[in-house]
């Protein structure tokens, strides 16, 4: 099954006037290797066929589920622990009494627990009050569902401590073996829901700290820019700002203190 460089250039248009992803031309074998099961699945003769299918008046979420397959990318604990051990010496350096932090593109919901796991450890030994909360969002309504269920194969917890794994995961036993749950108690400091990046995003906020890694690499300059901005409306000033260590400085106008590789504080107002 081949997909046709005009195929390629339909689906990326439409993908990029609805959410914002970016496709260079390198990237047509990854789209095509991620919807092509799905076309065979749903058996079409082709990309022109699943084209004209999302780009319809889709009532089946066919449309979601392509978003779903593009976007999609590897995720694990802890990932770029860097940013974790910043977040920890900020935080216990100012030790504020309420604290909402804002995981912006949570995908499975990695991110968000992990985030949980620390505060949890701050709040217990003292170093920040009880009044700390989470919010994921991601565009694939499908790995939010994951998120909500919070169930993971061990191999995306191991960066996680022995003692975090003790303290806040379920491991599963007999056909669950090899899988990991967290624990209620954790999982009811983390809510999730469904947002668009590229779109206005209203009033979420404010937050204290914003996660926003490894998910601009889908968007071309200028979508980068407006979701940088538009996300950063979101954080208090001098509230700290996380983008993935590879994506470098990013391009805003709202002024922006480097901490570190991909941390910043936003300017006090």
């Amino acid at each position: 099954m081949q997909l046709r460089d005009a195929t390629f250039r339909d689906i990326s248009a439409l993908m990029y006037a609805a959410i914002g992803l970016s496709f260079a031309d390198s990237k047509k074998s990854l789209v095509s290797s991620r919807l092509a099961p799905r076309v065979q699945r749903l058996g079409l003769d082709g990309f022109e066929d699943y084209f004209a299918l999302i780009a319809g008046n889709d009532d089946g979420g066919e449309f979601q589920m392509a978003i779903d397959l593009l976007t999609t990318n590897e995720t694990y604990f802890f990932r770029e622990p860097a940013h974790f051990d910043l977040l920890e010496r900020e935080l216990a350096t100012h030790k504020p009494p309420v604290l909402s932090v804002w995981s912006a593109a949570s995908s499975f919901g990695d991110e968000a627990y992990s985030i949980a796991m620390l505060l949890a450890d701050m709040q217990q030994t003292g170093r920040i009050g009880n009044g700390w909360s989470i919010l994921g969002t991601d565009i694939s309504d499908r790995v939010l569902r994951s998120a909500t269920q919070a169930v993971y194969p061990a191999e995306r917890l191991r960066d996680v401590t022995e003692q975090r794994l003790k303290r806040y995961c379920l491991r599963g036993e007999g056909e669950a073996e090899g899988m990991v749950q967290i624990q209620p108690k954790l999982r009811e400091r983390v809510r999730f829901g469904q947002l668009n990046l590229c779109q206005p995003i209203g009033t979420i906020g404010p937050f204290d700290v914003i996660f926003l890694r490894n998910v601009l690499i889908y968007f071309d300059a200028a979508t980068k820019l407006d979701v940088v901005d538009r996300v950063l409306t979101q954080l208090r000033p001098g509230g700290l700002f996380f983008v993935g260590t590879a994506e470098g400085r990013v391009a805003s106008t709202v002024p922006l203190q480097t901490l570190a590789p991909g941390a910043f504080r936003k300017a006090a107002a």
